[in-house]
């Protein structure tokens, strides 16, 4: 039986346990960044895909690398689920381009599945947004099933709404459920 963690990655966290950059340049930094390691104390588990650093919520870590490969390889087309803060009042246009498909350097994002919602019912993030009276944020859940580098924060820059917050709450079958920042939980799959 393969181990599989869930964890709620908090903001400014790394997706993997040691900070390469600071051991390589310990003269440039006073102080590493948080890693996975501050978090998980299990022995040989390993990330499951990334989740950046300025990204929250679920990332999925196992001990078996048939599922660490079933769960992060782009062929086998996992859908991942955000909700996402975004800036502005975003508009229909913008979520019917999300959903076909957006021009971004690398190429044509595949289909989104995309939906306005309220603000989800979650922790406050530290440290906070920045607040504009005069600009409002709105909310979208988006469900993508590839994984090219910051896709959801460049898919809403390209439809004229930057992302101001983005929180992954599905893998595949997995959801974060009640989990907090930081807290995780462990199944045996």
């Amino acid at each position: 039986m393969a181990q599989l963690v869930l964890f709620n990655k908090p903001y400014n966290v790394l997706s993997q346990f040691t900070d390469n950059s600071f051991q390589n340049n310990k003269q440039q930094h006073s102080a590493s960044r948080e890693t996975l390691s501050d978090y998980i104390d299990i022995k040989k588990v390993y990330p499951a895909g990334r989740l950046d650093r300025d990204s929250e919520g679920l990332l999925l870590l196992t001990d078996s690398g048939a599922l660490q490969h079933q769960i992060a390889h782009p062929k086998h087309s996992k859908e991942k689920s955000y909700w996402v803060q975004v800036d502005g009042a975003i508009t229909e246009q913008a979520v019917q381009q999300l959903s076909q498909g957006v021009k971004l350097k690398d190429g044509l994002t595949l289909p989104a599945k995309v939906r306005i919602i309220q603000e989800p019912d979650i922790w406050p993030r530290n440290p906070p947004v920045r607040f504009r009276k005069e600009i409002p944020t709105s909310w979208i859940e988006l469900t993508i099933s590839e994984g090219k580098n910051r896709q959801v924060r460049r898919m809403t820059a390209a439809v004229g709404f930057p992302t101001l917050r983005l929180i992954r709450h599905r893998i595949g079958q997995w959801q974060l459920r009640n989990l907090q920042p930081g807290e995780f939980i462990v199944l045996h799959v």
